[in-house]
């Protein structure tokens, strides 16, 4: 509709335009939610930031929780946040050097972009205590 207005549409054309692909099903909000959420998690995005894309889009709160719902596995949600993080862990050792992922500010560093991707912070935090992220660099010295 907005597009429509700009470009200097009657109300009567947007609305007939409207509701001729509503019947022909071009604008389904229903099924454009269910592609972009696996579209999306298929690329290791997080439910969070798919929420914020497709609200962003116009897509209704209703119709985004049902397909992220419908699409979107929490288990392969799990894997995928930890491929991601070992992903980003290796860049951060390669760019820093060795030990750098369990420093306060590798952790951080690690944290935030898992957390912009859209995983949930909860998941997270899980995630890097799985991989032993968490620990302190003092725990991984050996005492003499």
């Amino acid at each position: 509709r907005r597009k429509l207005q700009r470009r200097q549409f009657t109300t009567d054309e947007i609305d007939d335009a409207l509701v001729r692909l509503h019947a022909e099903k071009w604008l389904d909000d229903e099924r454009f939610a269910g592609a972009f959420v696996r579209a999306r998690a298929n690329k290791r995005i997080g439910k969070s930031r798919i929420r914020r894309e497709l609200q962003s889009a116009g897509v209704g709160q209703e119709t985004v929780a049902a397909a992220i719902e419908q699409h979107v596995d929490p288990e392969r949600e799990q894997e995928q946040l930890l491929e991601l993080m070992r992903k980003r862990a290796r860049a951060l050792t390669r760019r820093h050097g060795e030990g750098y992922v369990l420093t306060d500010q590798g952790r951080n560093k690690l944290t935030g972009y898992l957390l912009k991707q859209g995983y949930d912070a909860g998941l997270v935090y899980q995630a890097l205590k799985e991989l032993s992220v968490v620990e302190s660099p003092q725990d991984h010295q050996s005492d003499p």
